[in-house]
C-alpha cells in the first residue's frame, strides 16, 4: 500500500488504544488520518488481553471512562457488523479478609455515588452466583451486573472497521523510523517507506511507546512485565455465563469462556521485561514458560475452585504487558514536544479503558484540552528522572501486583524510594521520621515520638482502613500547630521564575487574580481555562518588578511550567524555568512561631512591619533566607526559603532554639489534617480543570476588574463572569462528621435529606475539631441556589455502607473569620 505524503494525525500503534483514538477522531469529523502498525492490528499486547470489561475504577472520571467503554463495546457490533464477544454476564469480587472487605464496601458506596450498578452480596449469594466455589472463608463480595467480558482482537477490528469508514487509513507492516520536529513543534514521520509531513502524531505503541517517545525527543516512562495466565481443558459440569470473578486475596481472576476456566494472576513480585529493546520481530509472540513463578497462584486457586484440580491446562500463557510507575496509564500531549500526544502504558486495563481513553484524547487533540479533568492520568504528572531504566525496573516490579493488592489509604511504593531528598532529609530520618513519597520526593509523613525514638521503634506504616500506627503521632503534630509551633519541610515545593520586562502583564493574562503588586507582595492565585476551571492552584511573589516566584506542589511542577511556557506569546520579553532545587522550603507554623523566630531573625516580625501575605529577605542564623508569611494550615507562620547549600545551618540554628521554646517536628499527614479544618482546597482532589473557581469557594482570587495589561484580559474571564451572573449548578462544601469514630478519605457519598448529592472529594481526621472532616461538591437544587438554602436539610456521609450525620460549613468550621493567621 502507498503511503500519504501528508496527514492531520499519524496514529502509531495499531492496537485497541490507536484503533479507538482513530475511530473517535473519524467519528469527530477528522478525514486525513493515517493508523500506521508496524506488523499486524493486535499484535503487540491487545491479542492476548483477557478481555475483563469492568466499569468501576478508582475515581470518578476514570469510571466514567470505563462506563463509556462498555456502552460503546455494547453497540459497536450493530454498527460495524464485527463480532465483539461482548457479554453482560457481570463480575464479581469476593473478600477472604475484613479489610478487603471493607475496601470492597467502600468502593460499592463510590460506586452508587457514580451511578454504577452495583450490589453488596453474602457469602451464600456468591455460591449462588459461582456454584463450585470453596466459600468457607469468604466474608462477603460486590456484584456488578453490567460488567463481562469481551473478545479483545474483535473490538480492535470493530474500532479499525468504524474508523475506515469514516475515512480513516490504517496501513499495516510499516515500521516508523523516526519522528521530526521542528522548535519543539510536531512536523512528521519518517517511515520505511518514505515521510509523512503531520500536524499530530498520537503515541499508541504499547511497550514500544517508550521508545516511540525517544524518537521526539519527549519522556514516556512505562516498562513491560511478564503477564501470566493459563487456560484449562474443558471442565465437565462447569456452568455456562459464569460472571468474571477476581480473588484479589489470592491475586487471581477467572473468566468462564466455551466450558474452560481462564485463570490469570497479578503477582506481587512481577518480572519486568523488555528493558534494553523489544525484539524488532516481536509479533503475536510469547515468552517463556515459568511455573513455578506461576505455581503459589495455581495452588491457592485449585483450593478456591477444586474444579481446577481436575482440569487439564490447555495453555500457559505469558506475554508481557506494559506498566507504569504509579499504576495510571499516560495520557495527553507531551511537555517536550508540542502535538505530540501518547496514550500508552495502560496496565493491565487497555481494554477495559479502550473505549473512554480514545474519545477523550480525540477530544483533546480535536479542542485543544481535555473536556473533562484528567489530571490522574496526564502524562505531564511524569518527572524527568522517571525514563531511568533502573527506576522503571524496580518500580514495575512492585505495580503489577500492586493492582490486586489492599488499596489502604496512604500506601507507600515500596520499590524506586530515596531518589530527590531535600538537604534537611538525614537529619530529618535521625529525628524519626517516616518517609512517603511523592513525584520521586522523599517527604517525612509523620515522626515516631521521644519514647518510640528511645524504644528504637521502626518508623514504618501498618495500613489498615481504621486508625493507623502513626494516628496518635500524627495528632500530636496537628495539635502542636494549633496550640504552639511545628516545623514542615516543604522543599519539595515546585518553585517556577518568572523573569523579564513583560512579566508582569504575562502573568496578568494566565492569572486570574492580581499580580500588578509591589514587591514583596505575595498573591494567592489560579490558572484558568476558557470555561473558569482550575488548571493551577499556586502562590506568586513578586521578588522584583521584572521577576516572579511561582509556587506550585510537587506533583504539579511539569504540568504547571508547561501551562506557562505554552501561553507565552511569541513576542513577550519574559521566560520561565524550574528552580525547584535551588531553595529548601523550612515552614514554621502555629501561633507560638513569631517567638520562637524572632531571636533567630533580626528582622521585626511584628504584625505592622511584617503583614500576612508578604516576603522579606532576612538573616537567619549566619545565613542570608526570604521569610513568606502564607499558611496553609490556618495558623500564623512563615516559609522560610533557603538556598539548598545553607539549609542544613539553617536546620542546625532552629533545632538550638528547641532547647528554649519545644518545637515539634510535624509530616505531611498533620499538614493535610490542619489544612482540611480550615478548608483549604488540594488540587487534585477538591479542585482540577473540570472545576469553576467560582464553584469551588475561590472567588475571592479572582479579580475580573483589575488591569488586563498589553496581553489582553485573563483566560477564563468571562466564563467566571457569566458563572457571577447565572449563578452556581452545585457549591463546594465542607462536612464534620458529628459521630467521632469513622474515618473519611475520599469518594464517599454525600447524602441530603435521602438523596445522594455529590460525594467527597477528599477527606481527613480533624484533631483540633474532634471528628473526620471532609470536602465535596453538593448539587444545587436549582440552578442558583442560594447559599443559605443550600446548608438547610439534613446531610449524611456513607461510610462503607453506614450513613453517618455530618454538619455542612460554607465557611471553615475551624477559624471562620481567619483571625489565626493575622495575629
Amino acid at each position: 500500500m502507498s503511503i500519504p505524503k501528508e496527514a492531520d494525525v499519524v496514529i502509531i500503534g495499531g492496537g485497541v488504544i490507536g484503533c479507538s483514538v482513530a475511530y473517535h477522531l473519524g467519528k469527530l469529523g477528522w478525514k486525513n488520518i493515517v493508523l500506521i502498525e508496524r506488523k499486524k492490528l493486535t499484535c503487540g499486547t491487545t491479542w492476548h488481553a483477557a478481555g475483563l470489561i469492568a466499569q468501576l475504577r478508582a475515581t470518578q472520571n476514570m469510571t466514567r471512562l470505563a462506563k463509556y467503554s462498555q456502552e460503546l463495546y455494547w453497540d459497536l457490533e450493530k454498527e460495524t457488523g464485527v463480532f465483539t464477544g461482548f457479554k453482560r454476564n457481570g463480575s464479581m469480587t469476593v473478600a477472604l479478609t475484613e479489610e478487603r472487605l471493607e475496601e470492597l464496601k467502600r468502593q460499592a458506596d463510590m460506586a452508587r455515588a457514580y451511578d454504577v450498578g452495583i450490589e453488596n452480596i453474602d457469602k451464600e449469594e456468591i455460591k449462588k452466583r459461582y456454584p463450585h466455589l470453596n466459600t468457607e472463608d469468604v466474608l462477603g463480595g460486590v456484584w456488578l451486573p453490567k460488567d463481562g467480558q469481551a473478545d479483545p482482537v474483535n473490538i480492535t477490528l470493530a474500532l479499525a472497521k468504524g474508523a475506515k469508514n469514516f475515512g480513516v487509513k490504517i496501513i499495516e507492516d510499516l515500521k516508523v523510523e523516526d519522528i521530526e520536529t521542528d522548535n519543539n513543534r510536531i512536523i512528521g514521520v519518517k517511515t520505511q517507506k518514505g515521510f509523512i509531513k503531520s500536524k499530530f502524531v498520537v503515541n499508541a505503541g504499547g511497550m514500544w511507546g517508550k521508545e516511540i517517545g525517544k524518537m521526539a525527543g519527549a519522556s514516556v516512562p512505562l516498562h513491560a512485565c511478564e503477564h501470566f495466565y493459563i487456560v484449562t481443558e474443558p471442565i465437565e459440569g462447569l456452568q455456562a455465563e459464569l460472571p468474571v470473578l477476581r480473588v484479589p486475596d489470592e491475586c487471581a481472576y477467572y473468566k468462564e469462556d466455551a466450558g474452560k476456566i481462564l485463570l490469570g494472576a497479578f503477582e506481587p513480585n512481577s518480572k519486568p521485561w523488555g528493558g534494553d529493546g523489544i525484539p524488532d520481530d516481536f509479533e503475536f509472540d510469547s515468552l517463556p514458560e515459568d511455573f513455578d513463578h506461576f505455581e503459589p497462584i495455581l495452588e491457592r486457586a485449585i483450593n478456591r475452585f477444586p474444579f481446577l484440580g481436575k482440569a487439564g491446562i490447555k495453555t500457559f500463557f505469558n506475554g508481557p504487558e506494559s506498566f507504569t510507575v504509579d499504576n495510571r496509564y499516560l495520557l495527553g500531549e507531551t511537555p517536550e514536544v508540542k502535538n505530540f500526544f501518547v496514550a500508552a502504558g495502560f496496565n493491565s486495563v487497555g481494554i477495559q479503558s479502550a473505549g473512554g481513553a480514545g474519545k477523550v484524547l480525540a477530544d483533546w487533540i480535536s479542542n485543544g484540552r481535555p473536556n473533562i479533568d484528567l489530571w490522574e492520568v496526564d502524562i505531564r504528572r511524569m518527572m524527568p528522572f522517571q525514563k531511568n531504566k533502573k527506576y522503571l525496573s524496580s518500580r514495575v516490579s512492585e505495580t503489577l501486583g500492586l493492582l490486586y493488592a489492599d488499596h489502604f489509604p496512604y500506601r507507600q511504593f515500596e520499590t524506586g524510594r530515596n531518589i530527590k531528598r531535600s538537604p534537611v532529609h538525614s537529619y530529618l530520618k535521625n529525628y524519626g521520621a517516616c518517609f512517603g513519597e511523592t513525584s520521586g520526593w522523599e517527604r517525612p509523613n509523620w515522626f515516631l515520638n521521644e519514647k518510640q525514638l528511645e524504644d528504637n521503634v521502626k518508623p514504618e506504616y501498618e495500613y489498615s482502613w481504621k486508625r493507623q500506627n502513626w494516628f496518635k503521632n500524627s495528632a500530636e503534630e496537628h495539635i502542636a500547630v494549633r496550640n504552639s509551633v511545628g516545623l514542615f519541610d516543604l522543599s519539595s515545593f515546585g518553585k517556577i521564575r518568572i523573569l523579564g520586562k513583560d512579566a508582569e502583564d504575562f502573568l496578568q493574562k494566565i492569572c486570574g487574580n492580581n499580580v500588578a503588586v509591589a514587591p514583596g507582595k505575595i498573591v494567592y492565585t489560579q490558572f484558568l481555562n476558557s470555561d473558569g476551571g482550575i488548571e493551577s492552584d499556586v502562590t506568586i511573589t513578586r521578588i522584583s518588578l521584572e521577576e516572579f516566584l511561582i509556587v506550585t506542589p510537587a506533583a504539579t511542577i511539569q504540568k504547571d511550567l508547561n501551562w506557562i511556557k505554552g501561553h507565552i506569546p511569541d513576542k513577550a520579553h519574559c521566560f520561565a524555568y524550574d528552580t525547584t532545587s535551588s531553595e529548601a522550603v523550612l515552614s514554621i507554623m502555629g501561633p507560638d512561631s513569631r517567638k520562637f523566630l524572632q531571636p533567630l531573625i533580626l528582622e521585626s516580625l511584628t504584625n505592622e512591619d511584617f503583614p500576612f501575605g508578604h516576603a522579606r529577605e532576612v538573616e537567619i542564623g549566619m545565613a542570608i533566607a526570604r521569610a513568606h508569611r502564607i499558611s496553609y494550615v490556618g495558623e500564623l507562620g512563615w516559609e522560610i526559603y533557603i538556598s539548598s547549600d545553607m539549609a542544613a545551618h539553617v536546620f542546625e540554628e532552629i533545632m538550638k532554639r528547641n532547647s528554649e521554646i519545644p518545637i515539634k517536628l510535624c509530616g505531611l499527614h498533620s499538614l493535610d489534617s490542619c489544612r482540611i479544618e480550615k478548608a483549604y482546597r488540594h488540587y487534585g482532589h477538591d479542585i482540577s480543570s473540570e472545576d469553576n473557581i467560582i464553584e469551588a469557594g475561590l472567588g475571592f482570587a479572582v479579580k475580573t476588574h483589575k488591569s488586563k495589561g498589553k496581553f489582553g484580559d485573563f483566560i477564563g474571564k468571562s466564563a467566571v463572569e457569566i458563572k457571577k451572573q447565572e449563578g452556581v449548578e452545585r457549591r463546594m462544601m465542607q462536612f464534620v462528621l458529628k459521630d467521632t469514630q469513622p474515618l473519611l478519605f475520599h469518594n464517599e457519598p454525600i447524602i441530603k435529606d435521602d438523596k445522594i448529592v455529590g460525594h467527597l472529594t477528599s477527606g481527613n481526621f480533624g484533631h483540633h475539631l474532634g471528628s473526620s472532616v471532609g470536602m465535596g461538591y453538593v448539587e444545587c437544587s436549582e440552578k442558583g441556589e442560594s447559599a443559605e438554602n443550600q446548608l438547610k436539610g439534613n446531610y449524611m456521609i456513607d461510610v462503607a455502607g453506614k450513613r453517618y450525620q455530618a454538619s455542612p460549613f460554607l465557611k471553615p468550621a475551624y477559624d471562620p473569620i481567619n483571625n489565626n493567621i493575622k495575629i
